[in-house]
């Protein structure tokens, strides 16, 4: 019968080529789906993952998609690296969206220069401030930061509609449930003419390059990865638990906040019912296809951008539900997870025992024939 066995010491090839090995095993699912669904796999799949990258705005949608997956997908890596599981992202996205758009809407009537800077940093405040509910509750009762986090998703979600469909609904908006859009000047600069992405990739790619850095290079982040690997060690030497889970929560909340008011102060343009189409569990996804990396993640996030991007035109050209992106995304993970169990175990064969036949003895032999 088949048992798993662990490898003493997992291949760093296989570990690395796991995500490769996984995006190849989901495109090839992807074939095999399109054909059993009628459609023309080869037209199919020009449509989803080489139409969406024929032209220059399709790549600055690639780019503008890509900016809130990384920025999530970091904070959470850093979280996961310290064995702290925050599920939460969407929740402080949502928040972060609400408050630095709270600035935009309270001191937003007249042109000024520092209206765009603080929603930014009201944003950060208000993606920590909700990744300071688990950690509270994780530190002072011993809760499980999984549950906490991903229950607050919902109240942020609650919270969001609230004010759009009650005070901060535009009044000039006939009465749809919307805030005001946001003034040119409450907005991020573009990069690009003829493109939607702004600057926030930017700051994206460079809260991406502070990850690394701090996970290199930083006793904090040594004392996390530590805490991770080895949390008897890490107790061991002193390190303290609760800062560690504190500052992985905060980090993760903060980077969750800014792609929330990345977005409404990017392509949005305003706070609406729903500013995300679920960033923020798409980014669980590529913290761990990136190996919980910053390059890794950065690639990734390209990758996670495309399918939603290809779900997009697979809707509007072949017809096919919106449920496509998440078909995707579910193969990814589900490869990627098979692929990781045979990197570090190792499928071993092992025969059932045959129960041993009982020796017979003269004695035993003449007491049965006997009467």
């Amino acid at each position: 019968m088949p048992r798993l066995e662990r490898r003493a010491e997992p291949s760093r090839l296989m570990q690395l080529g796991a995500p490769m090995l996984a995006a190849m095993l989901m495109l090839a699912t992807g074939f095999l789906i399109f054909t059993l669904l009628g459609k023309d796999p080869v037209a199919a799949f020009r449509v989803f993952f080489i139409k969406p990258l024929a032209t220059s705005y399709g790549l600055g949608e690639l780019l503008l998609k890509t900016t809130p997956l990384l920025l999530c997908a970091v904070g959470l890596a850093l979280a996961f690296r310290a064995n702290v599981w925050n599920i939460g992202a969407e929740g402080q996205l949502t928040i972060g969206a609400i408050t630095g758009a709270g600035v935009a809407l309270a001191f937003g009537d007249q042109p000024s220069a520092w209206i765009l800077p603080a929603m930014l940093l009201v944003g950060i405040a208000g993606g920590m401030l909700w990744a300071a509910i688990p950690a509270f509750l994780r530190t002072r009762f011993n809760t499980n930061e999984i549950l906490v986090s991903l229950m607050l998703v919902y109240i942020a979600q609650l919270l969001l509609a609230y004010l759009v469909h009650g005070p901060w609904r535009d009044p000039a908006g006939f009465n749809f449930p919307q805030s005001r859009t946001f003034n040119d000047w409450e907005l991020l600069p573009l990069l690009f003419a003829g493109a939607r992405t702004n600057v926030g990739f930017i700051l994206a790619l460079l809260v991406a390059l502070a990850a690394w850095f701090f996970v290199a290079r930083s006793h904090a982040g040594y004392r996390m990865q530590v805490a991770g690997l080895a949390p008897a060690a890490a107790a061991y030497a002193g390190f303290s638990e609760k800062r560690n889970i504190w500052l992985a929560l905060l980090l993760s909340g903060a980077t969750a906040g800014l792609a929330g008011i990345g977005e409404v102060a990017g392509p949005i343009g305003q706070l609406q019912p729903s500013v995300s189409p679920g960033y923020g569990f798409a980014a669980i996804i590529v913290a761990f296809v990136g190996r919980l990396h910053p390059a890794g993640i950065v690639l990734a996030s390209l990758l996670m951008s495309l399918l939603y991007l290809g779900g997009e035109q697979a809707q509007m050209e072949l017809a096919m539900p919106a449920a496509v992106t998440g078909l995707f995304q579910g193969l990814l993970l589900f490869y990627l997870l098979a692929a990781d169990l045979f990197v570090n175990f190792r499928l071993r064969w092992r025969r059932a025992a045959i129960a041993p036949k009982p020796i017979e003895t003269a004695a035993t032999t003449t007491a049965e024939a006997a009467p």
